[in-house]
């Protein structure tokens, strides 16, 4: 039973999402990760946030570019946790589908990410806190992430 799914909007987007399920999937958090359109197949996004949810998911990440309406159709299907990865897949650079993944109306929220391999990563860091809320072990492997990350830091300064 996956606690996270991870929509895409494209099979293109791949590359830049990967970094989400690989972090979850380090962090042992189970986890789908899927094509689903907002546009080209309304009707699978739908059936599978409801199969999803019922089935015990807590947290739907979803990484779109252009119009990026991924996230928001996501947030009208569900009252769970919906965080938004919006792509640079046009020339306005990301512009486009970070307006449209963080302009949502009231009532139904997308916790917007930043742009790209970056956002992916933070998303799947999001979803674990959010998760982690409910469960000490994966606080605790946070916590020690966190710790490896300042060791990390310090073990460079240490070196100039």
């Amino acid at each position: 039973m996956p606690q996270v799914a991870i929509f895409m909007g494209s099979i293109s987007d791949e590359e830049k999402m990967r970094p989400c399920a690989d972090l979850l999937g380090e962090l042992g958090i189970e986890y789908l990760f899927t094509v689903s359109s907002a546009h080209r197949t309304p009707e699978r996004t739908a059936k599978l946030v409801t199969e999803l949810e019922a089935d015990g998911c807590q947290v739907f990440i979803c990484a779109a570019g252009l119009a990026a309406h991924l996230a928001g159709a996501v947030a009208a299907k569900t009252t769970k946790p919906v965080l938004g990865v919006p792509l640079t897949a046009s020339p306005l650079g990301g512009m486009d589908a970070m307006l449209a993944t963080v302009q949502m109306p009231p009532g139904f929220p997308v916790g917007t990410l930043a742009l790209d391999k970056v956002g992916a990563k933070n998303a799947a860091w999001l979803a674990a806190q959010i998760l982690a809320l409910h469960d000490n072990e994966l606080a605790a492997k946070i916590k020690a992430a966190r710790d490896g990350f300042k060791e990390s830091v310090e073990k460079a300064a240490a070196s100039l």
